[in-house]
């Protein structure tokens, strides 16, 4: 019914920076909050950064004024800017959208896609 998929993950030299997108389809109605997950290897998933349907947004100490979340309702697409990328921030990127069909709501999640950035 609804399906999330980011794009923009890749190989990256500390200092880079890489964009990441992510395409919502399917019988929405509406999306409320979305927002950036990491799991790197060996760790549990952690919240990077995330942005309410009225555009606030929020980020972990660790991203905070090197990342940017931001949300293009008319595209249905969440995109996350990360800056001064350090060997730290590689994971994979999950992204996360409360959405309401036509009929309920629900938790919606990408497939991830991964970052990778090398010292």
């Amino acid at each position: 019914q609804v399906q999330l998929v980011e794009s923009g993950g890749g190989l990256v030299q500390a200092g880079g920076s890489l964009r990441l997108s992510c395409a919502a389809s399917g019988r929405i109605f509406r999306i409320n909050s979305m927002g950036w997950y990491r799991q790197a290897p060996g760790k549990q998933r952690e919240l990077v950064a995330y942005i309410t349907s009225g555009d606030s947004t929020n980020y972990s100490d660790s991203v905070k004024g090197r990342f940017t979340i931001s949300r293009d309702n008319t595209k249905n697409t969440l995109y996350l800017q990360m800056n001064s990328l350090v060997p730290e921030d590689t994971a994979v990127y999950y992204c996360y959208a409360r959405i309401v069909t036509v009929t309920h709501p629900l938790d919606a999640w990408g497939q991830g896609t991964l970052v990778t950035v090398s010292s």
